[in-house]
């Protein structure tokens, strides 16, 4: 309980922080990326349109918690606080070895695609694991990265039982009208009744995907294995030849259960 002339410490210590608060200061960790691996604070405060005095006041917190520092440039970095964050969920997320090699098998089985397992985190879905293909023209998507979860046969599949209001979420996020729900559906309940999903250039133009649910012990989709790359390769027929492969990684993958019984 907070009394009334009392502060709230932003970030941390005894109180719980203003949601606006926690979110702005995520929002600045995330405008650091491999492209931008150091900011100025008048980087972050355009890049947020945030006041300049509201920027310095989540730096200065962050900096105390060790997820920003300072160099002597005075430039900002990622802090030393994050490492340990990273190895932990490194640890949470690391593939037995056997799904490991469901995915390396896929990949070889596939031809030389790139297979990747996604889950779903809000209305976005998340790479935590892939195997990289043969082929020397492959779409690049990074571990940890996230996507919309409106497109990509992933997509498709991790909306496989999703409640109308996560629908209208996920179609808001898209920018659509809500017409979109109803395309929403029903791609979830064509993948359902298939059991794998296809998608061609709806995320980016000239990439194509392939993916099928992984379920735990109570059917519920937990994630999504699948395969991605140039549209130039995934004709009907190619697609068609990776299903067996592709539903078999799937069925693997459920017995696994390496995401756990809750999922």
């Amino acid at each position: 309980m907070v009394l009334p002339g009392s502060t709230v410490a932003p970030l941390g210590g005894f109180t719980r922080p203003p949601r606006r608060t926690v979110l702005r200061a995520l929002d600045l960790l995330a405008l650091f990326d491999e492209s931008h691996r150091s900011r100025s604070v008048r980087e972050l405060t355009d890049a947020t349109g945030l006041a300049k005095s509201t920027v310095v006041r989540l730096v200065a917190t962050l900096e105390q918690r060790g997820l920003l520092w300072s160099r002597g440039d005075g430039r900002l970095t990622p802090g030393a606080g994050l490492l340990r964050w990273a190895a932990l969920a490194q640890d949470a997320w690391r593939l037995p070895p056997e799904a490991v090699e469901c995915l390396r098998v896929l990949s070889v089985r596939s031809g030389g695609e790139s297979s990747r397992i996604y889950i779903r985190q809000g209305a976005s879905r998340v790479c935590v694991a892939q195997h990289e293909g043969t082929q020397q023209l492959r779409h690049v998507v990074r571990i940890g990265e996230e996507m919309p979860l409106w497109a990509g046969a992933s997509g498709h599949v991790l909306l496989i039982g999703g409640s109308p209001r996560t629908l209208s979420r996920v179609a808001s996020a898209a920018g659509r009208g809500p017409d979109f729900t109803s395309v929403l559906a029903e791609r979830a309940r064509l993948a359902a009744q298939r059991g794998w999903a296809v998608s061609h250039g709806e995320r980016e133009d000239g990439v194509s995907a392939v993916a099928a649910p992984v379920t735990d012990a109570s059917g519920q989709v937990v994630a999504a294995v699948g395969l991605g790359g140039p549209t130039s390769r995934f004709t009907e027929e190619r697609v068609e030849s990776f299903r067996p492969a592709l539903t078999e990684a799937a069925r693997r993958l459920s017995e696994l259960r390496f995401l756990g019984e809750s999922g």
